[in-house]
């Protein structure tokens, strides 16, 4: 072949452009599966750090890097979807079904096992300054009690907006309750020395308003649409509605029991006129 001529060129080009194009395909393919298996790593990571506690400004995690896939299959129990009047819809898989989202109209729930007490973990979606902020929510079993919670941002201001992550911010929502008098009140973030009206509060992030007001939206509006699931009655757990059963009828059998030596001294003084 004359390698000389144009079309030798040209069809030079066109096998190497094919063979660059398939070698660029395989790896796009391969790194996309990666890149997926990291996102859902990441996200097991975050809905983990809901329940972490703190102390002395440190955050203690119930998982470390190299376990956080065996520690988020071990803690996290249940996987729900409820609609806005709080009923169950969904019930899936929380590993196998990780990948399911929420269709319009349908609000995820996670449930999680720690130390024998259930907690629920509720994710939040909002707005900061400068792009969109996110949060795991973890509630005591009462529905009202925050156990713990993750902040997430894409491009908050470091040092400002950007410390919504920081232990010590996330550390003031431990305790605080969402419900005031039964009622769905959520949390308010207020400058220092403000004081919020008919709700808990926080103390916002300093120099971040706009990021700490951010917060407080999204608390309201994400945790609007579980308002009925919040404030519906607790649901008595198995265990317990065997002891509340045994409680009842051991009071059942005192009370017979008292009611038959009443009859008997009754009886006696009755037979000893």
């Amino acid at each position: 072949m004359n390698t000389s001529k144009n079309s030798y060129v040209i069809i030079y080009m066109i096998v190497i452009v094919v063979i660059v194009s398939l070698l660029l395909s395989i790896t796009s393919g391969v790194l996309h599966s990666r890149q997926a298996d990291n996102v859902r790593l990441d996200t097991k990571k975050q809905i983990l750090m809901s329940l972490s506690t703190f102390g002395n400004d440190q955050e203690n995690k119930i998982y470390t890097d190299d376990d956080a896939a065996a520690s988020y299959e071990k803690f996290i129990v249940g996987y729900q979807m409820l609609d806005v009047e709080g009923n169950v819809v969904d019930t899936l898989r929380p590993v196998e079904d990780f990948d399911v989202k929420a269709d319009e109209g349908k609000y995820p729930l996670y449930i999680a096992e720690v130390d024998g007490a259930t907690k629920y973990i509720i994710p939040l979606k909002g707005a900061g300054l400068w792009g969109a902020i996110r949060a795991y929510l973890a509630l005591d079993e009462d529905r009202n009690t925050i156990y713990g919670v993750y902040f997430g941002h894409d491009g908050e201001t470091p040092g400002l907006g950007a410390n919504i992550v920081l232990p010590r911010f996330r550390a003031q929502f431990v305790g605080k309750h969402i419900l005031r008098d039964g009622v769905f009140a959520s949390i308010a973030v207020e400058k220092k020395g403000n004081t919020a009206e008919g709700k808990d509060q926080v103390d916002a992030v300093s120099g971040g308003t706009i990021t700490s007001k951010g917060v407080e939206a999204m608390f309201l509006s994400s945790l609007s649409n579980y308002a009925k699931w919040l404030t519906a009655p607790a649901i008595i757990k198995e265990g317990a509605a065997d002891a509340s059963l045994n409680a009842i009828l051991s009071d059942m059998a005192v009370g017979d029991s008292a009611a038959v030596e009443t009859t008997d001294v009754e009886l006696n003084e009755g037979g000893n006129k």
